[in-house]
């Protein structure tokens, strides 16, 4: 009988070359699928990994995809390393949307250019505080966070289909449920003259610095590391494990909604029911395809916005469902956790 058993010492090498080899998998996959389909293998996997990058406008489109992702996934990782499993980041980045909307709706032809940090802050605060509707659920009532948090996703994107479809639809918007589109001055500022690359780029890899210097040059950071691997010595050193789980819902709450304002704000430039893009769920396999690393986590935010991009091509150029994003970010997970499991244990053959 064939059974796992246990490695005695998980390669470390393999640790950090498992994501590459679950890629390399992902490939071969894609290429059997893209056969199994009728169409050219070679022009599948040339929509999906070279279209993206082949000019300059191309990858100014990766980096606006890769940078919801890159943001939302710092703040899972947070999480994630606390042992704390946020799966709503995809519900705090609509109410992130839908708070900065209401601020960025107030604006009007006289509003200056200071409105833009109201936004962002409306964001980010709406994050949080959906994320802490879970933190208090668990925290008063030991409600389990993986549960409360992906239930409040639907409870958001309810929230989002009636404001757009009730007060804050446009009453000049042909009956198209949206609101009206935001002042100019609202609009957050573009990186490049002609390129939608905006300062949330910036904001991303600035939150790169700051997540790699809260994690492993400072004391709370080190507290989140230790609550996570071994919660029992976190209680023994005096560590706060209440204080562990508001911070680390608080932060990939706001990471989440502050991806949510940039996105509004951004390259929608108003507040549509087709906000809500899947960026949340993606968003976690960044995460664990850079391994929870601030670094890793840049590398697996432009892949995964590879995959959507080449979705979105692969419909117009391939006649192929749009769905082929998510069986691509599928694939990966999947290849990605067997990998992962070959790494820390071994086949063997034993009797039954």
């Amino acid at each position: 009988m064939l059974k796992l058993e246990t490695r005695p010492q998980p390669s470390s090498f393999w640790g950090y070359g498992s994501p590459l080899l679950a890629l390399a998998v992902t490939v071969v996959l894609g290429v059997i699928l893209f056969m199994a389909l009728g169409k050219d293998p070679v022009r599948g996997l040339e929509v999906f990994f070279w279209e993206p990058i082949k000019s300059g406008y191309a990858l100014g489109e990766l980096m606006v995809k890769a940078t919801p992702l890159l943001l939302i996934a710092l703040g899972l990782a947070v999480c994630f390393r606390s042992n704390v499993w946020n799966i709503g980041a995809e519900g705090q980045y609509i109410i992130g949307a839908v708070a900065a909307s209401g601020v960025a709706l107030l604006a009007d032809k006289s509003t200056g250019g200071w409105i833009v940090i109201p936004v962002l802050l409306a964001g980010m605060l709406g994050g949080m505080l959906w994320a802490g509707i879970t933190a208090l659920l668990r925290d008063r009532f030991n409600a389990n966070e993986i549960l409360v948090s992906l239930m409040l996703v639907y409870v958001a994107s309810l929230v989002l289909g009636y404001l757009v479809y009730g007060p804050w639809k446009d009453p000049q918007g042909y009956n198209f449920p949206q609101s009206k589109t935001f002042e100019a001055i609202t609009r957050i500022p573009r990186l490049f003259d002609g390129s939608r690359v905006s300062i949330g780029l910036v904001l991303a890899l600035l939150g790169v610095g700051a997540l790699w210097v809260f994690l492993f040059r400072t004391r709370a950071g080190f507290a989140q590391l230790v609550g996570g691997l071994a919660p029992d010595a976190a209680r023994y050193a005096g560590f706060s494990s209440r204080q562990a789980l508001w911070l680390a819902l608080l932060v990939s709450g706001g990471a989440a909604g502050l991806a949510g304002a940039l996105e509004v704000a951004g390259p929608i430039g108003q507040l549509t029911p087709y906000v809500p893009a899947g960026y949340g769920f993606a968003a976690i396999i960044v995460a664990f395809v850079g391994r929870l690393h601030p670094v890793g986590m840049v590398f697996s935010a432009i892949l995964m916005s590879m995959f959507y991009i080449g979705g979105e091509l692969a419909q117009s150029r391939l006649g192929l469902p749009k769905s082929l994003t998510g069986v691509f970010q599928g694939l990966l997970l999947f290849s990605l956790l067997a990998c992962d499991t070959l790494v820390n244990y071994r086949l063997k053959w034993g009797k039954r």
